[in-house]
């Protein structure tokens, strides 16, 4: 028996997967403000604090991945420790690194790059996005989504 499907049918259908999408993407929204909230907090606190207090002015003046750069990090491993512990956004946060994210880790890593550059005077997202992939060794459809991000975000 041949079971008939109208337009009615259809319009009900797709307004209902229109909700459901909807409504998860209100879930990843309140997920991404609830992130935006806490980002960093950590860095307020010690042993954070004392220790970002002495080196962002250092590292402001540096270039990043650079040998000089990497020595200051060097220098601040007992916060980068705690940071990484505490803060999900960080590939170092997980035993897989990167593999261990979820997209909402992605999307708050990728702004914290982006506004990191922004505290480096020759700070540049896209040179950050090529040395981060060898850092974490992450794709090259990882890489691409990154850079068309950067595109769309300015």
């Amino acid at each position: 028996m041949e079971v008939e499907y109208t337009k009615d049918d259809c319009i009900r259908e797709t307004k209902e997967h229109i909700a459901q999408v909807r409504e998860f993407m209100v879930r990843c929204i309140s997920e991404l403000v609830d992130r935006a909230l806490v980002h960093d907090n950590s860095k307020l606190k010690s042993p954070e604090l004392e220790i970002f207090t002495k080196y962002t002015p250092l590292l402001k003046d540096s270039t990043y991945g650079s040998d000089e750069y990497k020595s200051f990090l060097q220098g601040m491993q007992v916060a980068l420790k705690h940071h990484y512990a505490n803060n999900s956004h960080h590939p170092e946060h997980y035993d897989e690194g990167i593999k261990g994210m979820n997209l909402f880790d992605i999307i708050e890593m990728f702004c914290d790059w982006k506004a990191a550059t922004l505290r480096h005077k020759d700070g540049d997202i896209r040179e950050s996005i090529e040395i981060n992939q060898k850092r974490f060794g992450y794709s090259d459809d990882l890489k691409k989504i990154f850079m068309n991000t950067v595109e769309k975000l300015g």
